[in-house]
C-alpha cells in the first residue's frame, strides 16, 4: 500500500466532527460520481437518483493508485449500491467500501446529509 492511500480512513456517522459543505446537489450528474477535494483528499460523492441515496468514498482505486472512482459504473449487486472501476472493473460497494470482487484492497466510506439543497460529507477534523 502506499502512503497516499493509507490517509483513506472510513469515518462512521458518530465520529464526525466537520461536516463538510461539498457543491449543491445540481451540481452532481444524475445516476453518477463526482470528485470534491478536501483537506489533501479527494473523495468520490456519489447520487443514486433512482433511490436518491447519496454516498462518498476515496476517489482513489486502490489497484491502480489513480484518482478515477468518480468516473465508474454505478449500479448494484443484489441490494448493494456499487461502483466499478473503469480500468479494471473491479467494484467496490459505496456503502461499506468492501471490495465486492474478493477480500482485498477496501475503500474508505464516508457519511453524506443533504441540507437545503446542498450535499456534505462528514470528516474527523
Amino acid at each position: 500500500m502506499t502512503e497516499t492511500l493509507t490517509q483513506y480512513k472510513t469515518v462512521a456517522l458518530e465520529e464526525v466532527k466537520v461536516w463538510f459543505k461539498a457543491a449543491k446537489t445540481t451540481d452532481f450528474p444524475t445516476n453518477g460520481g463526482a470528485s470534491i477535494y478536501y483537506n489533501g483528499l479527494q473523495i468520490a460523492i456519489f447520487h443514486f437518483t433512482r433511490s436518491n441515496r447519496w454516498y462518498a468514498t476515496q476517489n482513489l482505486c486502490p489497484h491502480k493508485q489513480q484518482m478515477i472512482l468518480s468516473r465508474g459504473m454505478i449500479g448494484s449487486q443484489g441490494n448493494e449500491p456499487k461502483v466499478a472501476c473503469p480500468f479494471h472493473k473491479k467494484t467496490f460497494s459505496v456503502k461499506s467500501g468492501k471490495n465486492l470482487n474478493g477480500s482485498e484492497c477496501d475503500l474508505a466510506t464516508y457519511p453524506v446529509k443533504i441540507e437545503d439543497g446542498y450535499v456534505y460529507v462528514g470528516f474527523l477534523h
